[in-house]
């Protein structure tokens, strides 16, 4: 009867030992899974009603209260700025406004920095802040740092002069990082976009390809003759 009762208790236990890591393991995957929607919805819906409490007012005191109306027009008239700055009065007023600005003692640091900043993601290749994606051998042999090539400079020696580039290597998100002079032959350009870089950077490694090349084997594939094209 004690055996009976102790193998009862012993088979009740493991059940509820399984159903209980059962409901966790599911609960956590359920978790796993809204967390992001969450976070996603949540940080849309605070943008949205950031960006339309600039011009909600204005419609507000004409009598005209639609949700979404104020973001709408936040987007109309950013769109408008970037086309009026885009022409070439346009630039030259926004000159004139950023001369200004870099005459404040202390907005024109301030400015500066996230000009830099809005310069690295920056749609026009020709002003952007990176040049290029590139991985350097950091900090010891047989490790490798994901950085952006932001310009190049000579280093003059007495044995003759060393090309070198500057490679910013991101240490705390986007905006906080070391820089580094490298020699521009020990540089490992990938076949990655600037834009692409920077997602790697944002998502902490996630959005990484699970192969990357360097530019010139890339090149060099491609310059390739195909077999069918050598046996014809």
């Amino acid at each position: 009867m004690v055996r009976v009762i102790c193998g009862l208790t012993f088979r009740s236990g493991a059940c509820c030992y399984f159903l209980q890591s059962w409901v966790s393991k599911k609960f956590m995957t359920g978790c796993v899974v809204l967390f992001p929607v969450a976070v996603t919805f949540f940080i849309t819906w605070w943008f949205i009603q950031f960006v339309d409490g600039f011009f909600s007012p204005l419609y507000e005191s004409l009598g005209i209260d639609i949700f979404g109306l104020g973001f709408i027009t936040s987007l109309l008239f950013v769109f408008l700025v970037g086309v009026f700055v885009s022409s070439w009065m346009g630039a030259t007023v926004f000159w004139l406004g950023e001369w200004l600005i870099k005459r404040m003692p202390f907005v024109r640091h301030i400015y500066s920095a996230s000009k830099q900043i809005s310069s690295a993601i920056s749609p026009d290749q020709n002003t952007t802040a990176f040049k290029e994606v590139a991985i350097i051998r950091h900090p010891r042999e047989g490790e490798y740092a994901f950085g952006f090539i932001t310009s190049s400079v000579t280093l003059q020696r007495d044995d003759g002069d060393e090309e070198l580039c500057s490679v910013y290597v991101p240490t705390n998100h986007l905006y906080i990082g070391d820089i580094f002079l490298v020699n521009s032959k020990d540089v490992i350009r990938p076949n990655l976009s600037i834009r692409e870089g920077i997602e790697i950077i944002v998502s902490g490694g996630m959005t990484m390809p699970q192969v990357i090349s360097p530019v010139e084997r890339t090149m060099r594939q491609s310059d390739r003759i195909p077999l069918n094209r050598l046996t014809t």
